[in-house]
């Protein structure tokens, strides 16, 4: 039976990498994975992690989230991500905003 989606654009890119996940690992479920990301993208939702966002930030969050999910320890890679997203020297329109909606993602996931 497939995962009903939250509501939101995350969805399909979380979905997207828990395929890649489990392409590039054979370790790795592709259903538990596809559960996995399921879950991430229903608690960034409901925890509104994202909100206050715009849609550049938005993307970038969630890529930078994608990306750090899958390392091998994915709390000090979104913690690093969110003191990098102060660095002025990024492309961000909302540095201060986008910081924290990594933090608030490590507080949501319990990482």
């Amino acid at each position: 039976m497939p995962l009903p989606n939250p509501p939101g654009p995350p969805f399909d890119r979380f979905m997207a990498t828990a395929e890649q996940v489990a392409r590039e690992r054979p370790e790795v479920d592709l259903e538990s994975a596809r559960e996995v990301f399921h879950e991430v993208a229903t608690l960034l939702h409901d925890g509104l992690v994202l909100d206050g966002l715009d849609a550049h930030d938005t993307d970038a969050v969630i890529a930078g989230l994608c990306a750090d999910l899958v390392s091998d320890d994915p709390g000090a890679a979104i913690r690093a991500r969110s003191r990098e997203a102060l660095d002025l020297l990024g492309d961000l329109h909302d540095p201060e905003a986008s910081s924290a909606a990594y933090l608030g993602a490590v507080s949501v996931f319990r990482l």
